[in-house]
């Protein structure tokens, strides 16, 4: 189902095991477990979402609870109400107050591309 931005939608009421993956923004109402990979695009985890998987996204928001790690190129923003357990990797983090997260934080350049990091440590060691 489209919705008024055109992502693809999982209603509350379907539940998904294994590999999700596409090239288009998507948002997560019901179960996801496994992986989820949208490389370059937006991901939403909606308010009543269940997802216990990795994620991996350009641009990652959850409103609701996520089990498993995230890797995004961009921005995972973390709102009210939502709950991660799982370890964060991203260029920018964002999170409201009342949410819950339990976890690791790692907000560098790595989160797009492992190639440049040596080139960069090496620049900065000079």
């Amino acid at each position: 189902m489209a919705t008024e931005n055109g992502a693809a939608r999982i209603g509350k009421s379907v539940v998904i095991r294994g590999e999700v993956k596409g090239s288009e923004d998507l948002i997560v109402d019901g179960r996801v477990e496994g992986t989820v990979t949208l490389s370059e695009s937006r991901l939403t985890i909606g308010a009543t979402a269940n997802v216990a998987a990795d994620l991996t996204a350009k641009d990652v928001l959850i409103m609701g609870q996520v089990q498993g790690n995230i890797v995004a190129s961009g921005r995972v923003e973390l709102r009210a109400g939502s709950v991660v357990e799982g370890d964060v990797r991203a260029l920018r983090l964002a999170v409201e107050d009342n949410a819950v997260f339990r976890g690791k934080v790692d907000l560098t350049q790595g989160a797009k591309s492992h190639e440049g990091a040596p080139a960069a440590t090496a620049a900065a060691n000079s």
